[in-house]
């Protein structure tokens, strides 16, 4: 069986892709989404897109599924009720945090500190302790643990996090508590940290493991609920969920640790963007993926760039993730005037799918950018393919709201939402390039999501960047991503030495020693040989400085004298990152090795670009509103477009899950993978 399907469960729409390595062919699908029930969405697809594509379900070997489910755990508040066992004297570790408050000035006055996910009357402390170099300093006293076990069992705890002082260094304590809760209470979710974060720093350990164990039940239930509907369905394929570092992974490791899935949504559409781009010739991309309620954006130079640490609501979850930044920006934000202050703003709220945008005519009476985009004319009143018509006037009567509380007019109103909403949009892309020593101009912009290509083209004007690149189905985008996924684990140890003391025997040999438990991760999801491939990093920051960067090592270098090799790139990574450098020592303080399975890629159609004379897929004309003018804007069917062909702004494109804006001055031309290049004319 040869047939792969991605799945990417988004707020508004659940979106498919199914995929036959053998022959190339592949089908796509776009199916509302179930908010209440995640998994009804994403059968319905699989069974609708099998059909389409004249086989049964049973064909199917692999489903990559990106999900939001853990995301939205932490973000509504709805998960377990966590024990957290912890080394006596640490109680209190998840309320002392880092002791950092908001700021600037007196931004602390009026921070409500949020509750960890594991409250104080469900921490308990037993009596063991480790050293810094894993050595035992207190034997665990087993009887007073079992103790503890059972009164927080008793108390009604739904998941168990176990986290010790130093047991980064050495996990047989962690372990034998496990051992112990799971013979209490057979059925209990019980997380440990080693298995989760096996890194110094005891807060961040620490709330790394009870954040899994937080959403752990709901996960695990989810995935197992998918896992056996599918089976019941006669669809034997094997399950796969996508990280938040857009790899793969199994869905039995998801169950154990779906921390791993916190930005499992986002990933998806950078990997697909980065497919995408790599192919058309553009390895250096800002990704733009603006949905109905948020915009994702992040920066890649050939590859995803992987954070160590992401922020979920306040709290700092220190699991390997895509670096994406997320506004609350999409084309069902809601525009509003604040009594108070009286000026215009946009979002973070949003109408959702239900009752969606006023002119979507399903009960929705607020002004959103979609209703501002059908007022202006960027959005034709037709839509998916003429299976949508759109209310203009419900539109026009939602913006005049805002038109009536600012003493605009109802063009300007609506022209006013927009720019809004893009400056909201182009912070984003600043924070992740200009405030990284990135300059925009120098790379391309990838605009995909249903509203990505709405916008692109005034969010390249605004940073610089071109060309937009706009890819064939752009609200399909993150389930390509998902089903060009590669398979991905992290193996990491802590290793805290100043360079001048480091041994490279030993470090080279602890490096290997990762490394062969993560060729042996790839072996056993049988991945061939030819298709592994290790990386290996090393963590490193200025002596006594708080946080580290990751430097990148190949095995090949391993018999080079490494240190000067890896000081010099620390430098040069630090003096490019923060626009310094130090005259100082320098400390290494992990070692890591991240495995990557690759898998057969999805390869879109190309063509040799032939007459660039855009007339055939001309279907009219039709009025937009810009700089306070109206102006004339030509109509294109992006199915007719052809290789080659060039369109003059300012013009609209439609396709059946998105519209494309080219604006006055801009030409988009269709290369030889039907990408649209929208350049400066």
């Amino acid at each position: 069986m040869s047939y792969r399907i991605g799945v990417d469960v988004g707020g508004t729409f659940t979106d498919l892709m199914l995929f036959d390595e053998e022959s190339g062919r592949y089908w796509r699908h776009k199916t509302p989404s179930t908010p209440h029930d995640p998994s009804e969405a994403v059968l319905a697809g699989i069974a609708a897109i099998c059909q389409q594509a004249g086989i049964e379900p049973a064909q199917v070997a692999q489903i990559m599924h990106g999900t939001t489910v853990a995301t939205n755990v932490i973000l509504e508040g709805k998960g377990a009720r966590v024990g957290l066992i912890t080394t006596e004297g640490f109680k209190q570790i998840l309320h002392l945090a880092r002791s950092q408050t908001p700021g600037p000035l007196a931004g602390w006055m009026i921070m409500i500190k949020p509750e960890p996910p594991a409250t104080l009357a469900d921490t308990r402390e037993v009596r063991e302790r480790m050293s810094a170099r894993g050595e035992v300093v207190r034997p665990l006293d087993e009887a007073q643990a079992e103790a503890v076990i059972r009164e927080l069992v008793d108390s009604g705890i739904e998941s168990l996090t176990i986290s010790l002082i130093n047991s980064y260094a050495n996990p047989d304590h962690e372990r034998r508590l496990k051992a112990i809760a799971q013979r209490v209470a057979p059925h209990l979710p019980v997380t440990i940290s080693y298995d989760v974060l096996p890194e110094f720093r005891e807060y961040e350990r620490t709330l790394t493991a009870t954040m899994n164990a937080y959403v752990k039940p709901k996960v695990k239930m989810y995935v197992h609920n998918l896992d056996h509907s599918l089976r019941q369905r006669g669809v034997q394929a094997r399950l796969h969920i996508l990280r938040s570092d857009a790899g793969l992974m199994t869905a039995e490791t998801t169950e154990e640790n779906p921390v791993y899935t916190l930005l499992s949504g986002p990933s998806g559409g950078v990997a697909g963007a980065l497919h995408i781009a790599i192919r058309a010739g553009y390895p250096n991309i800002l990704t733009f993926d603006m949905g109905g309620t948020s915009t994702d954006v992040s920066l890649c130079m050939g590859e995803p760039n992987i954070a160590r640490e992401t922020v979920l609501g306040y709290f700092p979850v220190k699991v390997p993730s895509v670096d994406v930044r997320s506004v609350g920006a999409g084309g069902g934000s809601i525009a509003h005037v604040p009594s108070l202050t009286r000026a215009l703003r946009v979002g973070p709220q949003s109408a959702g799918a239900v009752p969606g945008p006023a002119c979507y005519g399903k009960g929705g009476v607020e002004p959103t950018v979609t209703d501002a985009n059908l007022v202006c004319g960027y959005l034709p009143p037709s839509i998916l393919g003429g299976a949508m018509q759109l209310d203009v006037a419900a539109a026009k009567a939602a913006v005049q709201k805002i038109a009536d509380a600012t003493g605009l007019s109802l063009m300007d109103a609506a022209e006013g939402i927009l720019r809004i909403v893009n400056e909201n949009m182009f912070g984003a892309l600043r924070l992740v390039s200009v405030q990284r020593g990135f300059d925009p101009r120098q790379f391309a912009l990838m605009a995909f999501g249903g509203a990505g290509p709405l916008h692109g083209n005034a969010l390249a004007e605004l940073l610089g960047c071109y060309p937009v690149i706009v890819p064939p189905a752009p609200g399909l985008l993150c389930a390509l991503g998902d089903l060009s996924a590669d398979y991905r684990d992290e193996f990491a140890r802590t290793y805290i030495r100043t360079v001048d003391r480091v041994e490279q025997e030993e470090m080279v040999g602890m490096l290997r020693e990762l490394g062969r438990e993560a060729r042996a991760m790839l072996t056993e999801e049988a991945i061939p040989p030819a298709r592994q491939e290790i990386r290996y990093f090393v963590d490193m920051r200025y002596y006594r400085q708080g946080y580290e960067m990751p430097i990148a090592l190949s095995e090949a270098e391993f018999e080079q004298d490494l240190i000067p090799l890896l000081v010099r790139r620390f430098n040069e990574l630090h003096d490019r990152t923060y626009g310094f450098m130090l005259d100082s020592n320098v400390e290494i303080v992990n070692l890591r090795a991240v495995g990557i399975g690759r898998v057969t890629k999805v390869e879109l159609p190309e063509a040799e670009p032939g007459d660039p004379d855009a007339s055939s897929a001309y279907t009219g004309d039709h009025q937009i509103y810009r700089h306070g003018e109206w102006i004339t804007a030509r109509l294109y069917d992006r199915n007719k477009l052809r290789p080659g062909m060039q369109v003059e702004g300012p013009a609209i494109i439609t396709e059946v899950d998105s519209t494309t804006v080219v604006l006055p001055g801009h030409t988009a031309t269709i290369d030889r993978y039907f990408n649209l290049l929208i350049n400066r004319s």
